[in-house]
């Protein structure tokens, strides 16, 4: 993400036409390309440290399956995305940070164990006002990839309860 707002940054490029952009063939590589993508420096900065936090969380508690949790929150959510999501560029990661989130709060109430119970608890003390975003009437904020990485999150987290 860093790399890429500098190459923007200092060749004075703006690379947001590789965001997804629904239904449309040359949307597709925005599923990969996406979460790389941010407007602006706040935009950046407010994408990194939620994901460093969350993501960290999640290779540090749930090494086994921690990979694969990641690369369906960052594939899934985007995919879904380029089927629902609204005519327009949609770029940043915060449909990956939503799937983040989502997976440690949900997996935490599937697991039912204590540690994850916890992790769920302090995701939700930390970054529960996330699930206003949902509900975002900004036209310029991607509300769908807010939900998709939601929906994603809690459909990783049931299908890796019992892992």
């Amino acid at each position: 993400m860093w790399l890429v707002f500098t190459i923007e940054f200092y060749l004075h490029v703006d690379l947001g036409y590789l965001g997804i952009y629904p239904r449309q063939i040359t949307g597709l590589i925005g599923i990969v390309m996406a979460p790389m993508l941010h407007g602006n420096f706040n935009h950046l900065v407010s994408n990194t440290i939620p994901l460093i936090v969350l993501g960290g969380s999640i290779y540090f508690f749930y090494p086994p399956i921690a990979t694969r949790v990641f690369m369906y929150a960052y594939m899934f959510t985007n995919i879904l995305v380029w089927i629902f999501g609204r005519s327009f560029y949609h770029i940043g990661a915060s449909g990956l940070i939503y799937a983040l989130a989502s997976f440690l709060v949900f997996y935490g109430f599937f697991k039912g164990n204590f540690k994850s119970v916890i992790i769920s608890a302090i995701v939700i003390i930390i970054y529960g006002s996330m699930a206003e975003g949902i509900f975002h009437l900004d036209d310029r904020i991607s509300w769908e990839s807010h939900l998709m990485g939601a929906i994603v999150g809690l459909v990783s987290a049931f299908t890796f309860r019992n892992r």
